[in-house]
């Protein structure tokens, strides 16, 4: 298969270096955030039945995973969700911490606060002042964005939230057997065709990557949480739009040792789990909205294509 092996246009690792901690934050006895959508327990077949994957990514062997039901959110966390926590809690993400985070040099806003280029991935930027109240660069906002999914959230930012919510992040199980929907073996998550009728069923990139986003389904960056057709679950935009945190650790051979009942990832890790894609996806180079994907980065890295939903138990 053609395409970016590395992921670089999936998102960028935050630099290494001291990280400032942040306050915990408490659980409420209520749950917060949309009402979630209950989805069946079952048993279903992981993983890349069409054997497009990259290879680093482990998305084989096909295996049988049985889950309890559960619930999830039927959208990405948005914009407005989010400013309620942090009203209610104060709390500050990495990206506001650490005062930086990636940015996608066609939506630079401040080409002043650039302190560089991504290495290997030159069309990420790190940003002096970039985070989730300002996602091009601290002159941006989202005002005007309030029902789009929030973005440069770090795992340790999402689990904050989700702590908060009465919820939590949905194992890399869940979220697989949730964004099928029902189907069976498909290829994204409403079927087989990328655009059934003509019509996009997700927000990813038209044109040349890195150079030219022809915009055709209306979107250069994020798109409203239900901009598209939900699936078979009622779930929106589970592909594209933004990679979602799952809670597992990634491995690259997990399927290969996953248990069959409920697995819930490696026991350790370096990196966290991603999935769906985002609006940077291409299938020229980065084929990683498929259903059957998977991605991964440090728990500590941000990046405008980067968001969460939460699941909780049923």
């Amino acid at each position: 298969m053609s395409g970016n092996e590395s992921g670089g246009c999936c998102s960028p690792s935050r630099p290494a270096g001291s990280a400032v901690a942040a306050p915990p934050v408490s659980s409420r006895r209520r749950r917060r955030g949309p009402a979630q959508v209950l989805v069946p327990g079952g048993r279903f077949a992981m993983g890349d039945h069409l054997d497009e994957g990259y290879p680093a990514d482990g998305e084989t062997p096909v295996h049988d995973v049985e889950l309890r039901p559960f619930r999830i959110d039927p959208v990405a966390v948005t914009n407005a969700a989010f400013s309620t926590f942090v009203k209610e809690t104060g709390y500050r993400t990495v990206a506001e911490r650490e005062g930086f985070s990636a940015v996608f040099h066609l939506a630079l806003a401040d080409p002043g606060a650039v302190r560089g280029a991504v290495a290997g991935a030159p069309w990420w930027l790190m940003v002096d002042g970039a985070d989730w109240r300002h996602p091009e660069g601290p002159s941006s906002d989202v005002s005007a964005r309030s029902n789009h999914p929030v973005v440069h959230l770090s795992h340790e930012d999402a689990t904050a939230y989700a702590t908060w919510a009465g919820r939590r992040l949905p194992t890399e199980a869940e979220w697989e057997y949730a964004a099928r929907g029902g189907l069976v073996g498909s290829r994204f998550v409403w079927g087989d065709e990328l655009m059934p009728g003509g019509r996009h069923r997700c927000n990813i990139w038209q044109g040349e990557f890195p150079a030219r986003n022809t915009e055709d389904d209306g979107w250069l960056t994020t798109a409203p949480v239900k901009s598209f057709l939900p699936n078979g679950y009622g779930l929106f935009q589970m592909a594209g739009n933004v990679w979602e945190w799952c809670s597992d650790w990634f491995a690259a051979d997990y399927y290969t040792r996953s248990p069959e009942a409920d697995p819930i990832g490696p026991e350790t890790g370096e990196s966290r789990v991603l999935r769906g894609g985002s609006f940077l996806c291409h299938d020229s180079y980065c084929h990683r909205y498929r259903v059957a994907a998977r991605s991964h980065n440090t728990p500590d890295s941000s990046a405008a294509n980067i968001g969460f939903r939460c699941a909780s138990d049923a």
